[in-house]
């Protein structure tokens, strides 16, 4: 595949995700996909299918769009820099509903394994994140 095409592809991700489509993720990521950056949540699956089970655990407690801002394409690997946006109105585990509005910025990079999202990692704002759900507190100077 081109650099253009795995760039279509990562961007065809967030929109299924964005659209609660996971069943998508079937034709859009391999088996045996590797996080390399999972998220905080303990007991998930490993490959596509705790993909699958994150996106629906987040889908369901703060549904939101996946916004990108650029793409930059080399090989094999797409990088991506994106802003997620979502309110919290579902429990995350430990967390309950809280009604608020969110927004966590992050740069992903998705290796491309023959037409298919393969592995990832990412560097997300994950204290942000924390910090507008309550769960820390905001640092002041």
């Amino acid at each position: 595949m081109s650099t253009d095409e795995n760039k279509r592809l990562v961007r065809r991700f967030y929109r299924e995700i964005d659209e609660g489509n996971l069943d998508a993720l079937d034709d859009l990521v391999v088996e045996g996909y590797v996080d390399h950056s999972p998220p905080p949540f303990p007991g998930l699956a490993p490959g596509r299918e705790g993909l699958k089970q994150a996106f629906r655990l987040f889908w369901e407690a703060t549904p939101g769009t996946h916004e990108i801002e650029v793409q930059i394409a080399e090989g094999d690997k797409v990088v991506t820099r994106l802003t997620a946006r979502g309110v919290h109105q579902g429990d995350l585990p430990g967390i309950p509903a809280t009604g608020r509005e969110l927004t966590m910025t992050g740069t992903v990079i998705h290796r491309v394994e023959n037409g298919r999202l393969a592995e990832k990692w990412s560097d997300r704002d994950t204290l942000g994140f924390l910090q507008q759900l309550g769960v820390l507190p905001h640092l002041r100077s």
